[in-house]
């Protein structure tokens, strides 16, 4: 019998997301969907649904590496994203680690800079966004602000497509690293994407699906992107592919009654062709 093709290996280090919609629960739907094998790092655990977020438990700095570096000592991970990491704390052990990795093969790091929930609940310590600046950012193939973070980044709210260019352009340039500012909270038809790449711009649309309350879709996202790196596809190629992906996770949601009679929308992360 033929030996199987090794598949590749991709690592989310994350939060856990008791409802499944994001976290770490997403990114391995979304690994698995785009036929990636994930490993799993947590950094804290979250007890939400989606719309509310009732209480986070932080794992200890010292337990986030201890995962790290038993998974990077024996799988060929081929790329690794970074979701809800909660505390400058973390925030810099990662760094350190991953730091440490100099002399082996480069390994693409994918950034979702995870700052507030979908609710509204503010999900990042203070001490955090300055350790992600200094230290984690600088070691990014891609970090992927929604229009949130970003204006948190840029110091301005962000509210059309022109401020998006302007300001993009402008933390593409401070950080020095490529950039996907995610435009999905913006009005209009379209939900509107721009890369910031060596100097260029690319814009990512696709249709705005609106009536639906869910959350999970940058970690989708971020995961679709870092799966696409690890199976060996360019950036630009791996964030188009992983546009078509979480958009038909959200065009495709599952949908439940809860108790009171409202709806609950959570993102489909087996979705049908075509994405």
């Amino acid at each position: 019998m033929a030996a199987n093709p090794e598949v590749p290996v991709a690592l989310t280090i994350a939060g856990s997301d008791s409802s499944a919609g994001a976290g770490i629960q997403a990114d391995l739907k979304t690994f698995g969907a785009l036929g990636v094998y994930g490993l799993t790092a947590i950094t804290c655990i979250v007890a939400e649904t989606p719309g509310h977020v009732s209480e986070i438990e932080p794992v200890s700095a010292e337990m986030v590496c201890a995962q790290i570096d038993v998974l990077l000592k024996n799988f060929p991970v081929a790329a690794i994203k970074t979701g809800l990491l909660f505390s400058g704390e973390i925030v810099s052990a990662i760094a350190q680690m991953l730091r440490a990795q100099a002399g082996k093969p480069a390994v693409p790091l994918v950034i979702d800079p995870v700052m507030v929930a979908t609710s509204g609940d503010l999900l990042l310590r203070d001490d955090a966004m300055l350790a992600y600046e200094r230290e984690l950012f600088p070691l990014a193939a891609l970090v992927t602000p929604n229009l949130d973070e970003a204006s948190r980044l840029f110091g301005k709210p962000i509210g059309d497509l022109q401020t998006m260019r302007t300001a993009g352009a402008q933390l593409a340039e401070k950080y020095q690293v490529p950039l996907l500012l995610k435009g999905g909270h913006l009005s209009g038809q379209d939900a509107i994407d721009l890369l910031f790449v060596d100097g260029n711009v690319v814009e990512f649309s696709a249709p705005f699906s609106r009536g639906i309350s869910t959350h999970g879709t940058g970690c989708t996202y971020s995961a679709a992107i870092t799966a696409g790196l690890a199976s060996g596809l360019s950036l630009e190629e791996s964030v188009r592919r992983a546009k078509k992906f979480v958009t038909a996770t959200i065009a495709q949601h599952r949908s439940w009654k809860r108790e009171s009679g409202a709806s609950l929308h959570a993102l489909n992360h087996s979705p049908a062709d075509p994405w």
